[in-house]
């Protein structure tokens, strides 16, 4: 597929070494952090931040050690997931990919990932990296990193604590977008994206979306966030040059330039297929000439989902039924998932704990997708059970201690069709997987 007239580049044909012999006590200290604070069953930032400390200089070497270049995924939901299909389609295309896959998104996440791939010296032999990166800290990033892609997902209300304002996450991200020099990947379907300053970028403005007609017809939209400073409101006119235009389940047709790509999502939901157009477009950026809509597709249909975003894992060991992570963080999150279930589930576990501090988001949610819930837990399990109970929503079972929910879960009846699904935030969703006996997922497939 040719790229004549959208500005292509071509890879470099020799990227920086990089690595420096300096680098060895900080990296080993950082790899043996690692694997201490895996062994105990961990996080994954503290040997980035340790590592950090020690070699401040490290992390800059990065930029130039990569013949595709580096790109980065922003936004307010769905990064990790994006992040993960733009890797998958990337390798089905033979690329070697270096990313941060779950989730740690600060730069002590990046540099935790490093650690995994990385050489004493600090080199990473890959061909591209796909960082997934948080917006507070995207510009200076940026800077450092030197992205020739940047990917806008979307501007959605969460982490008010944090942010205060939701225009402010829309001007980092946009901000963030002005040091991409050679495409910004923008959702035409966000009211503050939308209006991206073209003039101001170095990189030409790619967008993306879903057809006018999916939009309506899902129960709550695409829940980004209501432009409250300028005076439209919605979305600005973009022609979206990759789009979603049918789906149907997991199966997603995606209008590409012209060209139709048929694909399968690695979980269900209208946000998952505006996150794989957006993926779509990214590799294309990265990729130029050599993008091809049937090796996108082939990724697609290989892929796993996301670290805990729809992960179907064993309930227990020598039984058929499973647990399907259902992971949000916000009440836009939140929403979209449960108007992605194609029915009430059967048996259904929901838990918050501290890592989402102010939940009050939660009475924004609309809860009709759900005819009960079996066992809620976490830190929050009381808040989350009153306003079930608000919602008219049946509660079996509150109990705050996860450990203690999770056999609940276990002790309860098989399902008809063998399935449970726990909603949870993603502190519970890394708890969750423990107690299922599957650990972290640190170290990135090649």
């Amino acid at each position: 597929m040719s790229d004549a007239g959208r500005g292509a580049w071509a890879p470099s044909s020799r990227a920086a070494r990089g690595g420096s012999i300096r680098y060895v006590p900080a990296i080993a200290a950082g790899k043996l952090a690692r694997w201490a604070t895996r062994l105990r069953g961990g996080g994954s930032a503290f040997p980035g931040y340790l590592t950090n400390r020690l070699a401040p200089s490290l992390l800059p070497t990065l930029a130039g050690q990569f013949p595709y270049g580096v790109l980065f995924v922003l936004g307010s939901n769905g990064k990790t997931t994006t992040t993960h299909m733009i890797s998958e389609v990337l390798r089905a295309h033979g690329l070697t990919v270096f990313t941060n896959p779950t989730g740690a998104n600060l730069p002590q996440g990046v540099t935790s990932a490093l650690l995994a791939d990385a050489t004493l010296t600090g080199r990473v032999r890959a061909d591209v990296a796909v960082l997934e990166v948080d917006e507070g800290y995207a510009a200076d990033l940026a800077d450092v990193l030197s992205p020739r892609v940047i990917v806008a997902l979307n501007v959605q209300i969460d982490q008010l604590y944090r942010f205060f304002e939701t225009e402010r996450v829309a001007d980092m991200m946009l901000d963030a977008a002005t040091r991409a020099s050679h495409e910004v990947i923008v959702n035409r379907d966000d009211p503050y994206l939308s209006k991206i300053d073209e003039t101001g970028l170095r990189g030409r403005a790619v967008f993306f979306g879903a057809s006018a007609a999916l939009v309506q017809a899902s129960a709550h939209g695409l829940v980004n966030a209501t432009d409250t400073r300028s005076e439209q409101a919605g979305i600005a006119a973009r022609a979206a040059e990759v789009e979603v235009v049918a789906t149907s389940g997991r199966n997603v047709t995606i209008d590409f330039r012209g060209t139709p790509i048929d694909i399968m999502l690695p979980a269900r939901g209208l946000h998952y297929a505006v996150d794989a157009a957006a993926a779509l477009a990214a590799a294309s950026g990265v990729l130029g000439e050599r993008f091809e809509p049937a090796a996108a597709a082939a990724g697609f249909g290989a892929m796993a989902p996301a670290y805990g975003r729809g992960e179907v894992i064993p309930l227990a060991p020598g039984r058929d039924d499973v647990v399907e992570f259902v992971m949000f963080k916000n009440a836009p999150s939140l929403q979209l998932n449960l108007d992605a279930l194609e029915a009430a589930p059967e048996r259904v576990l929901m838990a918050i704990d501290e890592g989402t501090p102010d939940i009050s988001w939660i009475y924004d949610v609309d809860f009709d997708a759900l005819d009960h819930v079996d066992v809620v837990s976490g830190e929050k399990a009381h808040q989350v059970a009153l306003r079930l109970a608000y919602a008219g929503v049946p509660v079996g079972t509150v109990e705050p201690d996860v450990a203690k929910a999770v056999e609940l879960m276990r002790a309860l009846p098989a399902t008809a069709n063998g399935r449970q699904s726990w909603l949870v935030n993603y502190e519970i969703m890394m708890q969750g997987r423990r107690l299922l006996g599957h650990g972290d997922q640190e170290v990135a497939r090649r």
